[in-house]
């Protein structure tokens, strides 16, 4: 059964790490979808899930289109990969440049890669890939061969912004400017100690909370309609050495001290779904 939505309604809902099902515009969307134990090439040993995801693979709607930002293990899952590609075979897929043979190779059917700034479409849907700061690599051997990348959603209503993995970097303002305004930017806000380490590929809450301010500083929501910003990447994986509890605590805390309002910001249990 689909999410309860209309066309001019977006449902969130959230799967953990950064795996979200969102239905906009009648679709149904998945971003890195990770159902796995483990964030790892092997199932014992690796990041563990501390919870299990907010609803199970099987329990999915009709899945129509699943975006995927970079090939790291906690991003993109061997296991999940082929259960969704047996399970939804009408699924299209969207990468960046040189992840598609990885998914063709596990079963998905409707591959198509982008570089950044390439738009594509979906029905009612627009597909942009926008930049990220971060890296790809599954070994040892194959550092940065794949690109990363975040993806924003246009339905004729409503518009999200989903970051994937990124440092904070100076082009969240064009992104608002070229795909925005948007309604939802699901921006993490967490695996960024030690900052000397991170810093480059990971953006800790006062950075998230500064990028959702540029991506609305040339497009700001339309009156009525106010942008949500929405944390991911935290709470699900044990990736870096800051407390499993502090991203939300510090996303609160530099959302108040940005003057914005509390409504407009989302940190989602898991399994939690909020409709904009």
């Amino acid at each position: 059964m689909r999410p309860p939505t209309t066309v001019d309604q977006v449902t969130l809902t959230w799967i953990g790490h950064a795996t979200f099902l969102i239905n906009i515009g009648g679709k149904n969307v998945l971003t890195d979808p990770v159902w796995s134990e483990r964030a790892s090439p092997v199932s014992f040993a690796g990041p563990r899930r501390w919870a299990p995801p907010g609803l199970p693979l099987e329990s999915l709607p009709p899945i129509d289109l699943v975006l995927v930002s970079h090939n790291h293990y906690d991003h993109l899952d061997d296991s999940t990969v082929r259960r969704l590609a047996a399970g939804h075979p009408g699924a299209h897929w969207i990468a960046p440049l040189g992840v598609a043979p990885f998914l063709v190779q596990r079963g998905a059917r409707n591959v198509l890669e982008l570089d950044w700034w390439e738009e594509t479409r979906l029905g009612p849907l627009a597909i942009g890939c926008t930049p990220a700061q971060h890296f790809s690599a599954r070994g040892f051997r194959d550092r940065d061969r794949t690109l990363w990348c975040g993806w924003s959603l246009a339905a004729p209503a409503r518009q999200v912004f989903f970051a994937g993995d990124s440092g904070y970097h100076p082009e969240f303002a064009a992104i608002g400017d070229r795909f925005g305004p948007f309604h939802a930017a699901l921006l993490p806000i967490g695996a960024y100690e030690p900052r000397w380490f991170m810093r480059p590929v990971h953006m800790n809450p006062e950075e998230a909370v500064q990028a959702f301010q540029d991506l609305q500083r040339s497009r700001p929501p339309i009156p009525g309609r106010p942008a949500v910003m929405v944390g991911m990447h935290w709470g699900t994986f044990k990736l870096t050495d800051e407390p499993m509890g502090e991203p939300p605590l510090r996303a609160r805390r530099a959302w108040q001290a940005a003057g914005l309002d509390l409504a407009h910001l989302w940190l989602p249990a898991h399994g939690a779904s909020r409709v904009l």
